[in-house]
């Protein structure tokens, strides 16, 4: 049952009695980078609320009218809920995910906890290491009133290990490339357009083209080689296109791709929003924390020449950026491909950017659910 509500009014009594687990990961916008952080200005406020409410005194409206920022005060709500429960010795475990800013509060939680009975670990985690195609980076409580609270065992590391006498070392990290199945080779992935360029050589995405690198993997449109030689166009006429070693056959009329020697190849790159310091990553690498603003998809896939250009005036220009969709967004967040997203476009990202990913969260409460956690349950190709 899903019930949607404030939080914050919302009582706990339907919960005792009944609870095993208990799962908390509060809003993050007054904490993130991607915000204006209040929530560190709130950070005070914040904990003189998880104190009383830990020792039954319920200040929430005093200090919420203080908070430069209102939603800061609900990383103190898993407390309200955590005492309700523990009158009867509940839950078992306790897993809470947060922004790297919220540590300090992870830790004032912590003393809590191990006062009422529970082991508990808390650290920062890199989502990376666990085999998501990104490095996302959370503060996260894990807590146990029937087993030692650690963190999980990493999987990944940034470079490849090998085996040791010890077992198996860890596997490098999940690139985009891997995780959108655009090919997992070491080189940048190549974008040459066939066709219709200035001095009959190849083209770029067409000036003011504002497809998405999904819309260009339909016949007919621009498609993204992850291996290979070409881009076909709209424009273009290229009547055959080869994809893994195979050929695809499209208008069988049209003209052959031409690829002359001044083709130019591309190197794409995720740049994470419109910032000055935006994060840029290579698709051969994990992406940078994805998330989502008032602009829908602030997250654009953007180009460099895999070589030092060179005086030709014949030379394509630079492809336009290109909007990540919420199905590559998706992907790169471990969700499976074809997940249903709800809502407008803006609601979709929204929920993915602010959703914990599914193979982080496995690794998470795998133990704590009796569970083994199989990787290949989650789909990270399309």
């Amino acid at each position: 049952m899903t019930v949607r509500t404030n939080v914050a009014i919302y009582p706990t009594w339907p919960f005792i009695g009944r609870t095993r687990g208990l799962i908390a990961s509060p809003p993050c916008q007054a904490w993130s980078m991607a915000g204006k952080r209040l929530g560190l200005e709130d950070q005070p406020l914040v904990h003189a609320a998880v104190e009383d409410l830990a020792a039954v005194r319920d200040t929430r409206e005093r200090f919420l009218a203080a908070c430069r920022d209102e939603r800061s005060l609900l990383t103190a709500e898993p407390m309200r809920h955590l005492h309700a429960l523990n009158t009867l010795g509940e839950p078992d475990w306790v897993a809470m995910e947060e922004v790297p800013n919220v540590l300090p509060l992870w830790k004032q939680y912590a003393a809590v906890l191990r006062g009422w009975g529970f082991s508990v670990w808390y650290g920062i985690l890199n989502a990376a290491d666990f085999g998501v195609p990104q490095t996302r980076r959370r503060a996260i409580l894990l807590a146990s009133r029937v087993r030692t609270a650690h963190p999980p065992t990493q999987t990944h590391s940034q470079v490849a290990e090998p085996n040791s006498l010890f077992g198996p070392g860890r596997t490098r990290w999940v690139s985009m490339a891997e995780a959108l199945g655009w090919g997992a080779t070491d080189r940048p992935v190549p974008t040459v357009c066939a066709g219709g360029g200035p001095g009959g050589g190849p083209e770029p995405f067409p000036s003011g083209s504002r497809k998405t690198l999904s819309d260009a993997r339909d016949p007919g449109t621009w498609l993204p080689r992850p291996d290979g030689a070409l881009l076909q166009s709209r424009r273009g006429g290229a009547g055959r296109v080869e994809r893994h070693g195979t050929r695809e056959k499209h208008a069988a009329s049209a003209p052959e791709p031409t690829l002359t020697a001044e083709a130019h190849r591309w190197s794409w790159s995720l740049r994470s929003n419109n910032q000055a310091n935006a994060t840029i990553r290579s698709i051969q690498e994990p992406a940078g924390a994805l998330f989502f603003g008032r602009r829908a998809n602030e997250c654009t896939w953007v180009t460099a020449p895999t070589s030092p250009q060179t005086e030709d005036t014949d030379a394509p220009a630079v492809p336009e950026p290109i909007r990540i969709t919420a199905r590559e967004a998706g992907l790169l967040q471990t969700f499976p491909a074809d997940y249903p997203w709800a809502g407008n476009k803006g609601q979709q990202f929204s929920q993915i950017g602010n959703a914990v990913p599914p193979l982080l969260a496995g690794h998470l409460l795998a133990p704590h659910l009796g569970a083994t956690l199989d990787p290949d349950d989650f789909t990270l190709a399309a």
